[in-house]
Parts: C-alpha cells; sequence; structure tokens
C-alpha cells in the first residue's frame, strides 16, 4: 500500500481536487491520503493556513474577526460549489471555526494552535465528502482517533514512539482513508501542531506507522530541481536523491520538502517519490536509502539567508580544556541555538540564525564571551547567507572544493567561511546576503553546464 501526500496547492480549488481524485483513482495502491490545507490558487492569494492564524489572533484579542472568518469560509465553500456538494459539508465547518473560536483562551498557544490544525482538519472532511460523492469510498480520520500522538509543544510537536504501533490499524481499512496533516495530539487530548509545512511530516510518519511500500508526496513541481527555479533558468531536474542528501538541501534551503519529514520514513527504509499534481505522468524523483551512481559528485545546491557569525579568536584555545563546553554552556543561558560551529587552532565561529540575536542579546552576548572566555577577540556578523553544495560522491570525486572556490572567484564573490561535515555528504559557504543569487547561479554553471 501507498501512503500519498498532497500540498496545499494541490488541493486549493475545485479545479486541483478533481485531478487529485483521479490521481488516487488511477493506483489502487492509494491508500491513505494525507491532505494539507488550501493553499493558494494565485500568486497574490492567501494561504486557508495564514487567515487561520489572523482569525486565532483576532479571537485572542478580542477583536473584530468576523471578516476573516467569511474569507476561511468562503474558501472552502467555493470549493464545495464547485464540486456540487452541498451545504451540509460548509455546515459542519462553519459549526467546527465557531467552537474553536469560543474555546479556551487561557491557554493562548494551544488555542491557536487548534486554528491552525483546523486548516488541514477540515479540508480532510470536504476531502472526503467529495470522494465519496463521486463513488470512491472514503473516510475521514481523525489524528486522535487513529492514535497520532504527540508531544507537548505547540507548534513544534513530535510523534512520540508509541504512536507508530497504534497506526498500524489504518492497514485494515477497506475504505480510502483521509487523513489531516500538520497536527497530532497529546496524551492528555489537546491539539498541538508540527513546524509549519508539517503535513510532510505526517505523510512520513503514516509512511512508518502502516509500513507502507511508498510514501508519494504530490507538489506543483515536476521533480526536484539541482538549483531553485526562481534564481536559475531551466535547471535540472534530480532523478534519485538519498535520505541524506535530501535532508541536507531541504535544511538548506529546499522548499519542496520540510526539513524533518523524512525521518520516520527514512527508519523503514521507505522510499519517497516527489510528484506533480498537475502534471502526474512525469516520473519525479525518487528519495532513497542508497544510490548507486558513485560517479556523481554534486547533486544539487541549496542557499539560506538570515544568519549571523560570532568570531572568537583566543591564543592557545587549542590547549584550553573546556574551551568549547564554556562557549556551549554561554549560548545556553543566553536561551540561543547554533547552526555549525567551524574551528581552528586559535579561532572558531559561530553560526546562529540572525533573528535569535537582538541588538541588546548580542552586547550581552559578546560581554560575556570577552569577559568569561578570557578571549583576544570577538566580532559579530551579520546578513550573511549559508551556500551548500550536496553530493554523497563528492567523497570520491577529486576537485569538488577547486570548482567551487573557482566559481566564487570568477564572479567575485568572497568566501567568509566554509565547513564540511564529517559524513561529508555537503560542503557550505558563508557568504554575503547580497551575493546569494550570483553564487548559486556560479556553482550552477560550474557543476551541471
Amino acid at each position: 500500500m501507498n501512503v500519498v501526500k498532497f500540498g496545499g496547492s494541490s488541493l486549493a480549488s475545485g479545479s486541483q481536487l478533481k485531478k487529485v481524485l483521479q490521481i488516487v483513482k488511477g493506483d489502487k495502491a492509494r491508500k491513505v491520503v494525507v491532505v494539507s490545507a488550501p493553499g493558494k490558487r494565485s500568486s497574490d492569494d492567501e494561504k486557508v493556513t495564514d487567515l487561520l492564524i489572523d482569525l486565532g489572533m483576532k479571537a485572542l484579542a478580542k477583536q473584530d474577526y468576523q471578516a476573516v472568518l467569511s474569507s476561511v469560509i468562503a474558501r472552502y465553500s467555493s470549493i464545495a460549489e464547485e464540486l456540487n456538494l452541498g451545504n451540509e459539508i460548509i455546515d459542519e465547518i462553519e459549526l467546527n471555526l465557531a467552537a474553536l473560536v469560543a474555546g479556551n483562551k487561557q491557554e493562548p498557544d494551544y488555542y491557536l494552535d487548534a486554528f491552525k490544525a483546523s486548516g488541514e482538519d477540515n479540508n480532510a472532511k470536504l476531502v472526503a465528502a467529495y470522494f465519496n460523492h463521486e463513488g470512491l469510498p472514503a473516510r475521514y480520520v481523525n489524528p486522535q482517533e487513529a492514535g497520532l500522538i504527540v508531544t507537548n509543544e505547540p507548534g513544534n510537536a513530535r510523534v512520540l514512539p508509541e504512536a507508530y504501533e497504534k497506526l498500524q490499524q489504518l492497514r485494515a481499512s477497506e475504505e480510502v482513508i483521509i487523513f489531516p496533516g500538520f497536527f497530532g495530539y497529546t496524551k492528555d487530548g489537546k491539539v498541538c501542531t508540527f513546524s509549519r509545512g508539517g503535513s510532510d511530516i505526517t505523510g512520513a510518519i503514516l509512511a512508518n506507522g502502516t509500513q507502507a511500500d511508498l510514501y508519494e508526496n504530490f507538489t506543483d513541481v515536476d521533480a526536484i530541481y539541482v538549483a531553485n527555479p526562481n534564481v536559475v533558468e531551466n535547471p535540472k531536474g534530480i532523478k534519485t536523491l538519498t535520505y541524506r542528501e535530501m535532508r541536507e538541501l531541504s535544511y538548506a534551503g529546499f522548499s519542496v520538502l520540510h526539513d524533518e519529514a523524512l525521518q520516520p520514513a527514512f527508519k523503514q527504509g521507505i522510499p519517497v517519490q516527489i510528484k506533480n499534481t498537475n502534471n502526474p505522468e512525469a516520473p519525479g524523483t525518487s528519495i532513497v536509502k542508497e544510490r548507486h551512481s558513485a560517479d556523481q559528485g554534486v547533486v544539487g545546491i541549496a542557499s539560506s539567508h538570515g544568519f549571523c557569525s560570532i568570531y572568537i579568536e583566543k591564543y592557545l584555545m587549542n590547549r584550553e580544556i573546556g574551551f568549547g563546553r564554556r562557549v556551549l554552556e554561554i549560548l545556553e543561558d543566553q536561551k540561543l541555538s547554533y547552526e555549525h560551529m567551524p574551528s581552528g587552532i586559535d579561532d572558531l565561529t559561530i553560526i546562529l540564525r540572525d533573528h535569535q540575536l537582538s541588538d541588546e542579546g548580542e552586547a550581552a552576548l559578546l560581554e560575556r564571551l570577552r569577559i568569561e572566555l578570557e578571549a583576544d577577540s570577538v566580532v559579530v556578523e551579520r546578513n550573511l547567507a549559508l551556500i551548500m553544495i550536496v553530493g554523497e560522491g563528492m567523497r570520491r570525486k577529486i576537485g569538488t572544493m577547486s570548482k567551487a572556490a573557482t566559481a566564487f572567484a570568477e564572479s567575485n564573490i568572497n568566501i567568509d567561511m566554509i565547513n564540511q561535515g564529517a559524513s561529508e555528504v555537503s560542503v557550505m559557504f558563508g557568504i554575503a546576503a547580497d551575493q546569494e543569487d550570483k553564487a548559486i547561479q556560479a556553482l550552477y554553471k560550474a557543476f551541471f553546464e
């Protein structure tokens, strides 16, 4: 059996749902369908999830929320009307939203999570109604009913190990299961969402729990491309990636899959197939445990901005026992998480997400690092972008670093930092953020043209 997940763009309108129905009908192995909330119908449209967050915030602040509530209902109504579903499903959605507005405002994090989760939950009910209306037996299943139990962390929930055993029951269904993505329930029955984009996570969890043969993730592109198509014109598609390569690329900025989404599928060795709802005949991209094309070096280039670096220099740092531990303790005390920490003999660099460090927080951190570490120099640099080249075969490919450095030099791009992970699956370059697009184009030309 296959678990199939459809993203927001695949479910944004009635015409899109008609495509989804034909895709599910096209393969009897597709027995579990995970749905997102309706996404954008055009570039200037709003995602239903964004409307729901606005609705929840206004209701929580006791502001007038009627206009945004009407907008949410109108999105579902337009889909139902296009599919000739009648008013029953919309009445059910209206009742659900009214109950959410009247919910417990004493716990604002859980209150807002319930609104965010309702986008997927109500859409799953609508999709199930449509499938049945068209003669395909389908059943909406609530995550609590299925046993999708998660940690008590609103907005950042993680699946609990015991959930996988409970989810096996879904295999016994003779009907197509329609399952809402993005959220689960705590042990005491509270809704908690995964991090944003978490419908991908739900799909992988269900693939694991049901021991699926394949996890198909339908989106709005024919394949995963080697570079951002908004930066590189007509980039090449990728036929096959390993889990590790996809994880690195997702972390570094690829938006096709959530960067945590593959872990549950990876545990069971379940292959993942990225497909296009609007062009389901395209082969897409396969994500597998191992890829045997060992002669291939770089398979993809990704980038992300919004970083800062903290450079710490101290003579004979390498001889000082416990230096790194003390650096990490200071970061922990300041409630900061770091992304990377490349180091030399007498220096190290800490890479942080820029939004973590306010001007006040920066001053406090620098003072502690200087005084408590007795550092010779501590310098912060803002507005960094991280550019990553990824490929399992790079460790066997001579000249990869030379080719990348030459591409940067010929484009007059200065490299502030280089970091290679122990696995040698990726190499990361830190550069000025305003050089990000130029760097991607230079690397694409060097490795793929």
